[in-house]
């Protein structure tokens, strides 16, 4: 039986998540077809409920062959919260899943399509006039708001994604902070405003942790997992992120102020 299939009579998806695979019934993440491209179907999903259910890893986007669990022919959008971006991704998936269909390795199909995005998103005269800003204007307009309550030495912003995407780094998703991105100031973290409110608090304690442990020298590639575990643990057990935000946000304030 087709993956499809299964989704279609009985909910069920395999998830793989940090431990043994188990199958596990679930509601379907569906929310809304938008296009059907030459056969490829383009759905609008709940990307928080395929994250805590099926792969955290998952993004604003993605097709068959990056993510085994979506079915062939079919395009996954997670729902918008920062409108404008959706035909940049259908443009990515289109690229990424033909020369993938072909035999194309993953990186080198990314790198591919990602020229392509990046292109698109070059020609938007949005982008075209922010460009000719100076940096600490380009920094004023992609800031959009200060999480007060998250913040102190260290910054926490909602910030417009599609202008990082589209002006520094075409693959920034989530969030991030100054001791991953060059162009993220010292003392700040970022959460894309394409992230849902209910997303944002465990986006925000994976990377108030990874910064913490980067902080403390570690590794961008092992703080980064330790970060994911306990993301994934509060998707789990939401009853737990706000005690483990603010254990997040006490470890931070305890470090020197040069970190």
């Amino acid at each position: 039986m087709s993956a499809r299939s299964v989704v279609d009579k009985v909910g069920v998806y395999f998830r793989g998540g940090f431990g043994y695979p188990i199958f596990m019934a679930m509601k379907k993440p569906y929310l809304k077809k938008i296009e059907d491209i030459g056969g490829i179907v383009v759905w609008i999903v709940d990307g928080q409920f395929v994250r805590k259910n099926i792969d955290e890893e998952f993004t604003n986007f993605g097709q068959h062959y990056r993510f085994p669990f979506i079915p062939k022919g079919e395009f996954w959008l997670d729902r918008e919260f920062g409108p404008g971006e959706q035909q940049f991704f259908i443009d990515h998936l289109l690229v990424e899943y033909r020369l993938m269909t072909s035999g194309m390795g993953y990186d080198q199909a990314l790198e591919k399509a990602d020229a392509v995005e990046r292109r698109e998103r070059r020609k938007t005269e949005f982008i075209k006039e922010i460009r000719s800003l100076k940096k600490t204007a380009i920094i004023g307009d992609i800031h959009k708001r200060l999480l007060r309550k998250y913040s102190s030495r260290l910054k926490v912003w909602i910030i417009r994604g599609e202008l990082v995407r589209g002006l520094f780094f075409i693959d920034f998703t989530e969030g991030g902070h100054d001791k991953v991105y060059h162009f993220v100031p010292e003392n700040e973290v970022w959460l894309d405003d394409d992230l849902g409110p209910r997303e944002r608090k465990f986006v925000l304690l994976h990377e108030l942790h990874e910064r913490f442990l980067m902080s403390k020298g570690w590794t961008y590639s092992r703080a980064h997992r330790d970060a994911s575990r306990a993301e994934y643990f509060c998707r789990a057990h939401p009853d737990k992120l706000e005690a483990s935000l603010r254990q997040e946000m006490s470890k931070t304030r305890a470090l020197s102020p040069v970190s």
